[in-house]
């Protein structure tokens, strides 16, 4: 690996994790010695790079350094498409609009050999056959998780029993066939999975919930693990 395209890589490594990084994981990951990734860390700080930590602590990169999407590689790319036609196939209405733009503002700044790239990915996401339909706007309950207010829902049971109750959503999985919704349930006064496409009504009421949605996302991620469920949904944080 060259030099220029190693310190470019040790930017990416601090831009991945929020807390701070080993120096040995760093090296390890770049395949160079550890005094190496030293003196690389030395360079790119001297060069104005805001990185903060020391050797045997750890290293993070500050706030409000970027780097522009022509420095995406080939693999990065194909990765950035694969992901995002996924979502054109399994999101909703809402995300499936918002992944086309994304499409459109990444190629706008793409250098031209890297444009084929992007948009003639040989990565093919077939069509969700086994799709259910919603009947409420999930984009709706996405916005209410941002912004941390309760949803009151008409839910229905595999029986098809109704029942009203409030939530405190706080994540959504999005599964091959259907969504789950996260949350507290006022009722149960427990955590609960609901089927979006069981849901019949939800509403977001102007009250926001008690607690930060980190906390109570922790705690139910600590409650699956414990419970000896496996978890195997990515969560939208």
């Amino acid at each position: 690996m060259r030099r220029a395209d190693r310190l470019l890589k040790v930017i990416q490594i601090l831009r991945r994790h929020r807390r701070p990084v080993r120096g040995q994981m760093m090296a390890e990951e770049l395949e160079v010695s550890l005094r190496t990734l030293y003196r690389d860390i030395a360079d790119l700080i001297t060069d104005g790079v805001p990185i903060r930590g020391e050797a045997g602590v750890g290293y993070v990169l500050g706030e409000g350094y970027d780097l522009p999407p022509l420095m995406f590689n080939a693999d990065e790319l194909e990765s950035v498409m694969l992901g995002l036609r996924w979502v054109m196939r399994r999101g909703d209405h809402a995300l499936v609009r918002a992944a086309q733009d994304a499409v459109a503002k990444v190629g706008a700044v793409l250098p031209k050999e890297l444009k084929p790239v992007l948009f003639d990915a040989a990565l093919i996401v077939p069509p969700n056959w086994r799709g259910v339909a919603d009947k409420i706007d999930v984009a709706e309950l996405r916005r209410a998780v941002r912004e941390q207010r309760k949803v009151k829902i008409t839910y229905a049971d595999e029986q098809g029993k109704l029942t009203e109750r409030v939530i405190w959503p706080i994540a959504i999985s999005y599964y091959e066939a259907q969504r789950l919704v996260v949350g507290w349930c006022e009722l149960r006064t427990d955590f609960r999975s609901f089927r979006a496409d069981r849901m019949l009504a939800a509403e977001a009421l102007v009250d926001r919930y008690a607690e930060r949605r980190k906390v109570l996302l922790k705690r139910w991620l600590e409650q699956e693990t414990g419970s000896g469920r496996s978890i195997q949904t990515d969560v939208l944080m």
